[in-house]
């Protein structure tokens, strides 16, 4: 199952220091302006045998130079209700301020493993500084020098024993996940409820593995699959959130889920950047994809190239990964629903999908004789066998004399030749290069 750990504090505390930090890589863009790039706040963790999903909500704080308390009480909101565990990170250089008092107010209130990070501790003068955040009341507090990795490693460790256990959920590995994702408003309530239809008795609800997803196994027209609802089943009452915020931090629970994601968009306004960075976390999870393009009906004056036209425009936004089918729906007059349905079993099967190794290694050589690695710096790369890796997913080890040669445009052609060979529609593939 997917484990969620949200960061929330106010601007310039180091909430995306330490994001790259927990995640083991610079993704983060750091800067002194609050607020990031849209596709650089959620991230993966694994330490001690655990995984979990790490959510930088410094990401998403709008606005210029005023304190932006409105937008951090509503991600502290929303990550009240959709973490595990919530790292309240503040700044030893700062001392407790009122809107740190705030945010201790709320998280005192919730059921949830709360942790203090109070960052910048990286003299003897501040570590004793910090010792005033322990007045906030909070049980587990760790001083860090995110900049430095300092304290980083024990929180690892913190967040791995708080975790819950992971919960083993009943399972079939025959029958397809397929996780409905998207931006607000686009129609992901809608299918799902299209899909289900009326005949309520093929519809059974299976626990989720988070607290609210919901998963339904259809069953219907020769068609087998589990859909997990991500259309935001409560309503929040109370909580007027930065929608943008709330559909990635739901899409990241439900893609872990997946085996295969159904990218809604709305044809009136194509493919925007917060659907590009969805795309782009499914793929990193090595996760099958469809692009569903809904509203069609409302495109008016429509041509014979119409549709021709609007899938190369995507598919030009979303290189160089191209290879993805896109269905044109209606959600409201039903119209190919279940069409984009049977291309996401079909991608399913693709992500599956074996090459036996002699075959494997007899179309590899043949391309590689046609067209040969280029050689750099008087170094001839030779790729002497190929073999497909037992994984969940797509994955190819090329075992060669100079694999740190083999250049990223190669790496492309071959993966593009691997594809006009198999059927890997919808799939990622990861190719790795290995000493020989």
């Amino acid at each position: 199952m997917s484990h969620l750990v949200a960061i929330v504090g106010r601007p310039n505390v180091g909430k995306s220091t330490l994001y790259n930090r927990l995640i083991g890589e610079r993704k983060a863009i750091i800067d002194n302006i609050s607020g990031v790039t849209r596709d650089r706040i959620y991230g993966f963790s694994n330490w001690n045998g655990r995984e979990f999903s790490v959510v930088d909500t410094g990401g998403f704080v709008h606005g210029s130079d005023d304190v932006f308390e409105a937008a951090i009480r509503s991600q502290v909101l929303i990550a009240m209700e959709e973490a595990e565990i919530i790292i309240f990170m503040n700044d030893v250089t700062t001392g407790i301020t009122d809107l740190d008092e705030e945010v201790a107010r709320m998280l005192r209130k919730v059921q949830k493993k709360v942790i203090v990070v109070v960052n910048k501790v990286d003299n003897s003068t501040r570590q004793l500084s910090a010792n005033e955040f322990w007045s906030l009341g909070f049980e587990n507090t760790l001083f860090v020098s995110s900049i430095t990795g300092s304290g980083t490693g024990e929180l690892l460790d913190l967040i791995t024993e708080l975790l819950p256990p992971d919960i083993e959920v009943e399972k079939n590995e025959d029958i397809p996940k397929f996780a409905i994702i998207g931006q607000p408003n686009v129609g992901k309530s809608s299918l799902t409820n299209a899909l289900l239809g009326e005949d309520r008795n093929i519809v059974t609800a299976i626990a989720g593995t988070t607290r609210d997803s919901i998963h339904s196994h259809y069953k219907k027209f020769d068609k087998e699959f589990i859909l997990i609802d991500t259309a935001g089943i409560r309503k929040k009452g109370k909580v007027h959130e930065d929608l943008e915020f709330y559909s990635v931090i739901r899409a990241v629970k439900s893609i872990e889920e997946a085996d295969v994601c159904l990218l809604l968009l709305d044809a009136s306004l194509g493919i925007e950047s917060q659907d590009l960075n969805l795309i782009s976390l499914a793929q990193k999870r090595h996760k099958g994809i469809v692009i569903v393009v809904n509203k069609w009906d409302l495109i008016k004056d429509k041509e014979t190239n119409t549709a021709r036209d609007f899938e190369e425009a995507l598919k030009r936004k979303m290189a160089p990964f191209t290879d993805v089918p896109v269905i044109f729906t209606s959600v409201l007059h039903k119209q190919r629903i279940f069409k984009a349905m049977e291309t996401a079993i079909e991608v399913s099967e693709n992500r599956k999908r074996k090459i036996k190794t002699s075959e494997l290694n007899e179309f590899i050589q043949e391309t590689i004789e046609r067209v040969p690695p280029p050689s750099i710096k008087g170094k001839h790369v030779k790729i002497k066998y190929v073999t497909q890796l037992p994984l969940y997913y797509p994955a190819f080890a090329f075992f060669c004399n100079h694999p740190k040669y083999v250049k990223e445009s190669y790496r492309n052609f071959l993966e593009k030749q691997l594809r006009s060979r198999f059927n890997f529609t919808g799939v990622p593939i990861s190719l790795y290069f290995r000493d020989k």
